[in-house]
């Protein structure tokens, strides 16, 4: 599996899942655009490539606005010429005032959250896809990967704003792939389980989370970074050729089960 001579742009790559996927890219051959809304991150995080013997550039930009996404595919048509991959991948909580929860039942949930996360998490999405379809059009075709959610198959409490746009993500996944298919654009999202990232880090910290979260996964572990990097990295290659409009689950197993206990003691 090799991107030589392929550009890619990855958003929230500052960290997580987007920081393993630009160095997984970048050791593979392309050249990478590590987008993020923290420019120092994505700055440490070209660093890496950069000592590694990779080629990527760091673009500071804001993913839930239509300037961002501009500043984020316009810096990497830019600074390599072109587009040929694109991970959308950027997420964010948003900043409440003290006393104003992220977590609440639809009927107490606070519109910010809604806003910002459908904002971010979906229609920052589309406006990437859209922006980036005709740089690959330009040059015969390309690869999208976005990431989607277990969350957005799937209904959990007290984050409902979260569901909705994974669920968005993934069939706007489906409509995009069928809409490019024959012009030479790929387009998949990957569904992660419980991964160990930054984003989960605050649920970790609820004493009893982790524990019980871990349990309920036949593997009995969280996923790491770098395992849904190499989905998105199968998800982007000439490997997955024939692949397009899927919705990788990586969970652990933990949506293949019915949630039913065993009948008989576990390992």
């Amino acid at each position: 599996m090799r991107f030589d001579g392929k550009v890619a742009l990855v958003s929230g790559a500052g960290s997580g899942i987007g920081r393993a996927t630009a160095r997984g890219l970048a050791a593979h051959g392309a050249r990478v655009a590590v987008a993020d809304l923290d420019r120092a991150k994505a700055e440490a995080v070209v660093a890496e490539i950069a000592a590694a013997g990779g080629g990527a550039v760091a673009i500071a930009a804001d993913a839930a606005t239509a300037d961002g996404v501009e500043t984020m595919i316009g810096g990497a048509v830019r600074a390599f010429g072109g587009l040929d991959i694109l991970h959308n991948n950027a997420f964010g909580q948003p900043a409440l005032p003290a006393g104003r929860s992220r977590l609440a039942f639809t009927g107490d949930l606070d519109e910010a959250v809604w806003a910002h996360t459908i904002e971010l998490g979906l229609t920052g999405v589309f406006r990437a896809m859209k922006r980036a379809i005709p740089e690959m059009l330009a040059r015969g075709g390309g690869a999208i990967v976005n990431t989607a959610s277990i969350s957005g198959l799937f209904a959990d409490f007290a984050i409902g704003a979260y569901n909705a746009a994974k669920a968005g993500v993934i069939n706007l996944t489906r409509v995009t792939a069928i809409e490019y298919a024959s012009r030479g654009i790929r387009v998949n999202c990957v569904c992660p389980g419980a991964i160990d990232t930054p984003l989960l880090r605050p649920s970790l910290a609820i004493p009893g989370f982790a524990d019980t979260t871990t349990a309920m996964i036949p593997m009995r572990r969280l996923g790491r970074p770098e395992e849904m990097a190499a989905c998105v990295l199968f998800l982007a290659s000439d490997l997955a050729s024939y692949v397009t409009g899927a919705a990788l689950v990586a969970d652990g197993g933990l949506t293949a089960q019915t949630g039913l206990p065993s009948r008989i003691p576990l390992p």
